[in-house]
């Protein structure tokens, strides 16, 4: 089958787009209000685009009403975020966590998460992820007609649970079946990893 953009709608091109580039890395960020009202949503439109400096990158929608996401809206007030990485355990919880709710009620406190302090940062983490990265905002770009907010985001600050290190190794290396992060597919489907292995790169 061979498919032309152009013939298709932004619907049947968003869900073609996210049943083919799979899987997809989830971003569960953490955001607080200027009025102080923490935020917490996933996004899989998400990757790490540079290390020099150390950025992530996650695309962000637009309310269905038509508003900026709290994710951005808060990212853009304040100029912080904490990006966390969910595992399996946390599917049902983030997936809740993506209803829309009005600005000044917070998915932190209508889902009963557990917040702590993030050492060496401004904002909390999430008690239960493994891996929290606090972030300061680098760059917002708009694209597309709707459009979508590219948020770029620079890591300050890496919180790493010690049950994920590889303890057998010399260098700092993460366990990724013990991280046994979440990944995004099509629809409402996710899935874990569940073998790992290693092909030499070419000298």
């Amino acid at each position: 089958m061979n498919l032309q953009f152009d013939t298709l709608s932004a619907n049947e091109i968003y869900h073609l787009m996210t049943q083919t580039v799979v899987p997809r890395p989830i971003a569960w960020a953490l955001t607080k209000s200027s009025g102080d009202v923490f935020n917490l949503a996933p996004f899989s439109y998400f990757t790490p685009v540079s290390s020099q400096p150390p950025l992530l990158m996650l695309s962000v929608g637009k309310k269905p009403t038509g508003e900026i996401k709290d994710t951005a809206k808060n990212a853009i007030e304040t100029g912080k975020l904490v990006v966390h990485i969910a595992s399996e355990s946390s599917a049902e919880i983030m997936t809740a966590t993506a209803a829309t709710l009005d600005h000044d009620h917070s998915e932190v406190q209508a889902n009963d998460i557990e917040l702590v302090e993030f050492e060496g940062f401004s904002l909390p983490r999430v008690k239960s992820c493994s891996v929290a990265f606090g972030c300061t905002l680098f760059e917002v770009k708009e694209v597309g007609e709707v459009p979508q907010s590219l948020v770029f985001a620079k890591v300050e600050a890496v919180y790493i649970a010690e049950e994920v290190i590889d303890q057998t190794s010399e260098r700092l290396k993460i366990d990724a079946l013990a991280l046994n992060p979440l990944s995004r597919l099509g629809g409402g489907e996710y899935a874990t990893l569940s073998n790992v292995f290693s092909v030499a790169r070419p000298k």
